[in-house]
């Protein structure tokens, strides 16, 4: 069984920055692709960013803005989330693939403008 507890949401003033942090626990190899998805209100979910075995993945609204990493030592994911939008505002959820998909419980990002 996997586990994925987020943290780092909050409400920022526009143009700050946040970083998302992810860890996973249970059976988790460096080989799982994880990564962060959103969903606004009355709008689906979306993939913001994702690590794979053979690269990085960025939605192209947060290219440039945002950046992802990983911590194969503590089975941590982090999103480092620059020069913030409104439209960022959304649920953020932490997203991995073992042997099925497994996500986080969310943390709310929310951007004033």
């Amino acid at each position: 069984q996997v586990q994925l507890v987020e943290s780092g949401g909050g409400l920022v003033q526009a143009g700050g920055s946040l970083r998302l942090s992810c860890a996973a626990s249970g059976s988790i190899f460096s080989s799982n692709a994880m990564g962060w998805y959103r969903q606004a209100p009355g709008k689906q979910r979306e993939l913001v960013a994702l690590i794979t075995s053979v690269g990085i993945n960025y939605a192209d609204s947060v290219k440039g803005r945002f950046a992802i990493s990983r911590d194969n030592a503590k089975n941590t994911v982090y999103l480092q989330m620059n020069s913030l939008k409104p439209e960022d505002t959304a649920v953020y959820y932490c997203y991995l693939n073992g042997k099925r998909g497994y996500w986080g419980q969310g943390t709310q990002v929310t951007v004033s403008s």
